[in-house]
């Protein structure tokens, strides 16, 4: 009788041993499913908010536009008969500022503009008149026109403002960074002209010319003033 119970008793346990696998097995298959649907459910949200924060990143840090006029007007084209005979290449450090004395912490504008450029100095062939060019007992006379400059400009890839402080109530004056841009390139052609561009320029174009001449057959060149003339 006592193994019967016994019998009896392990099959109750066995049974709700099943019973309570089969209902573990169907809570965790529901919540598996819930949990997919939820994140089914959250997967707009998601997406609207990813969209949300990109727009109001957008917002805050707007992608320039630039939109050029399909209209371009041609003022004018001429032949040019330029020999480029040298180019200097310059930085300059300009500093700019809006100072109205003891109000600096409030008003002042103040900023430190590093300027690149290219001064491109030669010869404009098109000033030789015909009585510039006379050959005398086989020597050639040629009277250069004046050296002079071309280009004198930044270059805006590499020109940049390095440093700028503001006052507390003011935006800074929007005109200060186009100033100093053109004391840069004024100081950059000033700068070469010191430095002899010039003199360099109108040497590196005889020495050009002398070897076309020399290679036309003439057997000697010479070169004379601007305003020397040969009687």
């Amino acid at each position: 009788m006592d193994n019967n119970n016994n019998i009896k008793i392990w099959v109750l346990i066995i049974g709700f041993l099943v019973v309570f696998a089969l209902s573990a097995f169907g809570v965790v298959s529901v919540i598996r499913t819930t949990f997919q649907q939820t994140q089914q459910a959250m997967e707009p949200v998601e997406a609207l908010t990813s969209d949300v924060a990109t727009q109001v990143a957008q917002v805050l840090n707007p992608t320039p536009t630039v939109i050029p006029d399909p209209i371009t007007i041609i003022h004018g084209v001429r032949a040019l008969s330029r020999l480029e005979t040298i180019q200097y290449s310059i930085e300059k450090v300009i500093t700019a500022e809006v100072s109205p004395g003891t109000l600096d912490i409030l008003f002042g504008d103040r900023l430190l503009f590093v300027g690149h450029g290219i001064v491109i100095a030669g010869l404009d062939l098109e000033k030789i008149e015909p009585e510039d060019l006379w050959v005398r007992e086989g020597v050639l006379y040629v009277r250069l026109p004046e050296s002079e400059i071309f280009i004198a400009t930044l270059d805006n890839d590499k020109s940049y403002v390095y440093d700028r402080e503001t006052g507390l109530l003011t935006h800074g004056d929007t005109n200060l960074e186009t100033t100093a841009r053109q004391v840069a390139e004024a100081e950059i052609e000033k700068a070469a002209l010191e430095d002899g561009i010039l003199v360099q320029a109108r040497r590196n174009g005889e020495n050009y010319l002398y070897r076309l001449f020399m290679d036309l057959g003439f057997p000697e060149v010479i070169f004379v003033d601007p305003e020397q003339s040969i009687e």
